[in-house]
This record gives C-alpha cells, sequence and structure tokens, in this order.
C-alpha cells in the first residue's frame, strides 16, 4: 500500500535501535517517538483542545466503538468530521475498535465474520466486521487509522492465541479491501492504515501474525496485545522478537503503553508511537507522574506543602499551584483538582518524549534512560532494563 498525497514517515537518525522520526500528516508534522494523549469519546478528559496546543501535543487518539455508539457517525461526519467535531486542528488517530473486544468479553460474540457488541450504555446490539469499521473510520475522518483485530486475554493458551491471529489476520485482508475500495471512490479524505500484530506471549505467533501482515504492505505496524496483564519481561520478549522483522521506514506504534519505564524500553528497542490513558485516569484520584515517580496529592502530608506537584516541572499548573491547594480542591470535589492534575501529567508526557527525542538526536539516549529512572525509581521498584 503506498503513503496517500499529504502522508510521509522519514527515519531522520537513530542511536542504537532507538529512531528519531518524523511523520507528517494534513493536520500535522509529529516528531517520533512521541507519547499520544487519549481522547477515547472526542476529549482527552477534563482537557479542552488549547490545553493540548499549549503543551504542544501534535497528536491525540479517539475510539472508533465510543464515537459510533454516542454521538454517532452521522453526528460526527454532519460537523465536519473528527477535526471539525472536536474542534482539534492537528492530527487524530483512530483505534479500530478491538480493544473493546479484549475489555468488554461479557458483552460480545466474537466470530470469524466480526463482532457483535452489546452497548455498555443502553444494552442495544451492534455488528463490527472489518469492512464496517474501516467505513466507519473513513467516515470519522482521522488522520491514521487501525483494521479491526482481536486482542486475546491474558492468559492463553497457543490454540487460543492461534485463532486471535488467524482471525486478525483475516480481518486484516478484509479490511484492505474495503480501504482500497474507498480509496478508489474519492469521497472520503485520504488516511494512514495500520496493520496490528498480535500473538499474546508466544513469539512464533507473534513472527507469524508480523509475517502475514506484512505480505499486505501496511504504510505503518502497530502492536496490540501487550500491556493487558502480561509480566513486563514477556512484553519486552515480545517485542525484541517482533520488531527486527518490520521495516525500518515505516512507523511502529505499540498500543497501550504506558508506564514512563515501559516506554524507555521500548524507544530502546525501536518503537515510534505510544498511547495510555494513565495520565488522566490516575490523575483522577490525585496521582500524578513526576520527575522522581509518581506522587500522591490527597495524602495527608501534602496539606501545608507549599511546593508544586513537580519542583522540576515548569507546565502552568506547577508554575502556579501548591501541593496543599490541590490536595484541598480535591478534598472538597471540586472537578478543577482532576483538570489541573490531568494537565500535569499529561504535560509530563509530551515533555518526556521530547527530552527522549533530544536524546537520541545526541547519541545519548541510553545515558538519559538510565539518568531519568534513576530519578523516577529512586524511592520505589520499578524496571530499569
Amino acid at each position: 500500500m503506498r503513503y496517500p498525497d499529504g502522508f510521509e514517515f522519514e527515519l531522520l537518525h537513530t542511536d542504537g535501535q532507538a529512531r528519531l522520526g518524523r511523520l507528517t500528516t494534513p493536520h500535522a508534522k509529529i516528531d517520533t517517538p512521541v507519547f499520544m494523549p487519549v481522547g477515547t469519546q472526542g476529549t482527552v478528559k477534563t482537557l479542552a483542545a488549547d490545553d493540548l496546543e499549549t503543551m504542544d501535543a501534535r497528536i491525540f487518539l479517539v475510539n472508533t466503538y465510543h464515537l459510533y455508539l454516542r454521538p454517532g457517525v452521522d453526528i460526527v461526519e454532519k460537523m465536519g468530521r473528527v477535526h471539525g467535531f472536536t474542534s482539534w486542528p492537528r492530527a487524530i488517530l483512530s483505534d479500530s475498535g478491538g480493544y473493546q473486544v479484549f475489555s468488554h468479553l461479557g458483552r460480545n460474540k466474537i466470530t470469524d465474520e466480526g463482532v457483535r457488541f452489546q452497548s455498555h450504555f443502553d444494552g442495544s446490539y451492534h455488528d463490527f466486521t472489518p469492512e464496517g469499521v474501516i467505513e466507519i473510520q473513513r467516515r470519522l475522518g482521522p488522520d491514521i487509522i487501525m483494521s479491526f483485530d482481536e486482542c486475546v486475554p491474558y492468559p492463553t493458551t497457543p490454540e487460543k492465541a492461534k485463532i486471535g491471529v488467524e482471525r486478525t489476520t483475516a480481518w486484516a485482508k478484509r479490511g484492505v479491501k474495503q480501504f482500497e475500495k474507498l480509496e478508489a471512490d474519492g469521497s472520503y479524505p485520504s488516511q494512514l492504515l495500520h496493520g496490528i500484530i498480535q500473538g499474546s506471549v508466544y513469539g512464533d505467533l507473534r513472527r507469524m501474525s508480523t509475517e502475514k501482515l506484512l505480505e499486505l504492505d501496511f504504510p505503518g505496524y502497530s502492536i496490540g496485545g501487550l500491556s493487558v496483564g502480561e509480566p513486563k519481561e514477556l512484553m519486552t520478549e515480545m517485542l525484541e522478537v517482533t520488531l527486527p522483522l518490520l521495516p525500518t521506514d515505516k512507523q511502529r506504534y505499540l498500543m497501550g503503553v504506558g508506564y514512563p519505564e515501559d516506554i524507555l524500553m521500548a524507544v530502546e528497542r525501536g518503537i515510534d508511537m505510544f498511547d495510555c490513558v494513565l495520565p488522566t485516569r490516575n490523575a483522577r484520584t490525585g496521582l500524578v507522574f513526576t520527575a522522581t515517580g509518581p506522587y500522591n496529592f490527597r495524602n495527608a502530608v501534602a496539606a501545608e506543602d507549599d511546593r508544586p506537584l513537580d519542583p522540576d516541572c515548569d507546565c502552568y499548573v506547577c508554575r502556579r499551584y501548591s501541593r496543599a491547594y490541590l490536595r484541598h480542591l480535591y478534598s472538597v470535589s471540586e472537578i478543577t483538582a482532576h483538570r489541573l492534575a490531568s494537565f500535569h501529567s499529561v504535560n509530563f508526557f509530551i515533555r518526556m518524549m521530547r527530552d527522549i527525542r533530544a536524546a537520541i538526536k545526541e547519541n545519548r539516549f541510553i545515558a538519559f534512560k538510565d539518568q531519568f529512572l534513576s530519578k523516577y525509581c529512586e524511592n520505589r521498584a520499578c524496571s530499569r532494563e
């Protein structure tokens, strides 16, 4: 598959296996490695589009399944597709809904044809097929879209994982056929389509999945089915099996990851793109990311602490507000606490990726990683590999 007009991926520099790149879409130039904030339902929770612009986020993620259910594809399309509807001028990536196959196991039925979902909010039934998922994403209009896949839970047997790989491969072939049909029609904006590699924690299945998808020559490849409960050593092992098989001139996206130490591990092995709900999900419980590790401002010790959330951070929250103030807001159930904490933590990840890119460019990534983790893990156990 060719890169559509207006899209390009350039590999600019390598430091070991770590890669510095630039992904161009019609809406943004995205320097990689990049962290994409998750805006499942068209917004990064508690934050507005101008908050993301203030951080210089170039791309965020929406979810096909959720936008399909509410407000519905017709409304989003009528309101200027997802960019117009969300008033976001930069790039957007959409997940296909495959993760919902995994996360809503009690509410769906999976067959070779597709998935029948029962809506998590009104109980209605909806059929997702590989062809239908591509059409929905074409109508929603994000820059980068995903093939429909089956994310197998962990733990699972090799037999069940193999069925997931075979089904994901078959769905990818059907999705590509539908994508090319709609692309030829010319009624939709150009988009970049990713195939999703599955295989659970079985190296032979990861190799099989990768090799089958390479035959379809996707412009980009996503690695799914990790960070779903498996030990971190197995995540690392699966990346080491998969990444050497992927072409160097196409972007590589590790889905649903995650923690800073996991991002650093994956960058070292050649991953370009990441997403995770952790920054905002944890922030809404009072737990934020800082240079010295996660910090819970709900704790009583913060009640008289006039320091910022992270003394090393220059975001507007840390420049202006104290730990004591945020604890007060949270204690009296002020939604502002969620917003300020979310802004800080998302900005932490955006800034961390900027520092990672600078380190790769200057051939000092391993030194940067070791220095970062030495400080970040000083008061807690975390993987430094």
